[in-house]
């Protein structure tokens, strides 16, 4: 989207406004003048920290097609935890401490939300200070406290069963399924289309994903993410039941169209609410009282566990790296690392000799295994 941008002279000094329209351009612009004329100073180190967040994200984030998802990330994290603590303080009273006390309330916190968060200041004061709006920049050293690991787990063996149960009934069963048997991420399944599920050589070809936050399918983030997957045995003979014309989506919604946001969240919700009954919650008039699903189950799960099977499996962590679709091999090394006692005691067996690998009576006749 191209912003309109307006400027204007008063007493020397050039100000200038954007916005989506030329209206609400001139409607900026004659707000900083009026201002100007009152003796405020529109841009300065005089300038709240308020008034500058609205400046700086008006210049420097509205106009760079940062997706709406990201965009409201920017809003959450300044009015929710910055704005009520510093929003009031004129730009150059702003000090390290301050910013740093708002941090150290997030102990405890999401490493994801924590770091967004210090971010979110360091992006801020950084363009306060290049701009010669304040002498030196008080978030630049800001250090984390401590978080809580975060991240998604893998699926435990009780809910792996119950999942596998529900899913051969449920109208989401398919798309669960297909998760946890490739390990694709939610935003990719969206996109795919019956031509990428290529049943002539077991594959399913994934080159798109619906951009988070919008419902614009386009190509993965990197490179890494076009990638072809081997059809599971136990997903192959679900997908050609459920084949359909080319061009459809594979996971299509009620109306027959591709899924977004909240489509997605909606399958996953009504799944979740038929595995908990399954698995034991308290039901009264059809309403969920007691629940018995554990609150951090999230489709992310399934492609999480998805890694850690192949990591059971002894599938080398470079092939899992193609196969998840990550970047960097550190992303898979970070799963491939997370504590899991049946590798351990595999890999405590193959040390002490009571394996059959290493007895040479496995498959492979005491080979390393190939994937």
């Amino acid at each position: 989207m191209r912003y309109i941008r307006k400027t204007a002279r008063y007493n020397g000094k050039k100000y200038e406004a954007t916005g989506k329209i030329e209206l609400e351009a001139l409607q900026k612009l004659a707000e900083k003048l009026a201002a100007a004329k009152r003796g405020e100073e529109v841009v300065g180190g005089s300038m709240t920290v308020d008034a500058w967040y609205k400046e700086w994200k008006a210049l420097y984030k509205d106009p760079k097609g940062l997706t709406p998802k990201s965009l409201r990330m920017y809003d959450e994290k300044y009015k929710n935890y910055i704005k009520p603590r510093v929003g009031h303080l004129k730009l150059r009273d702003v000090r390290d401490v301050h910013l740093q006390r708002i941090l150290n309330d997030q102990a405890g916190k999401s490493s994801s939300h924590v770091k967004k968060l210090r971010m979110v200041m360091q992006e801020m004061f950084k363009r306060a200070r290049q701009s010669r709006l304040i002498p030196f920049d008080p978030a630049e050293l800001l250090e984390l406290p401590a978080t809580a690991a975060g991240g998604h787990r893998s699926i435990t063996a009780e809910e792996r069963a119950a999942i596998l149960t529900v899913a051969e009934t449920h109208r989401a069963g398919l798309w669960v399924l297909t998760l946890l048997y490739t390990g694709m991420r939610p935003d990719e399944t969206a996109a795919l289309v019956w031509s990428d599920v290529d049943f002539a050589r077991n594959e399913i070809h994934v080159h798109a994903a619906r951009e988070s936050g919008t419902g614009t399918i386009k190509a993965p983030k990197t490179a890494a993410g076009v990638r072809d997957i081997p059809i599971h045995a136990a997903l192959l003979p679900k997908l050609r039941a459920a084949q359909g014309n080319p061009i459809a989506p594979v996971f299509p919604t009620q109306a027959g169209n591709r899924q977004n946001e909240n489509s997605l969240r909606r399958l996953w919700k009504g799944f979740l609410r038929d595995l908990d009954i399954y698995m034991g919650a308290e039901v009264y008039r059809n309403q969920i009282i007691t629940s018995v699903v554990a609150p951090d189950l999230t489709p992310y799960c399934l492609r999480h566990t998805f890694c850690s099977d192949l990591q059971r499996a002894g599938v080398p962590i470079n092939v899992a790296k193609e196969l998840m679709g990550h970047a960097d091999i550190q992303t898979t090394a970070n799963i491939y690392t997370h504590r899991n006692q049946d590798t351990l005691h595999g890999n405590m067996a193959l040390l002490d000799g009571t394996s059959k690998e290493a007895k040479g009576g496995g498959k492979n006749g005491g080979n390393t295994k190939q994937v």
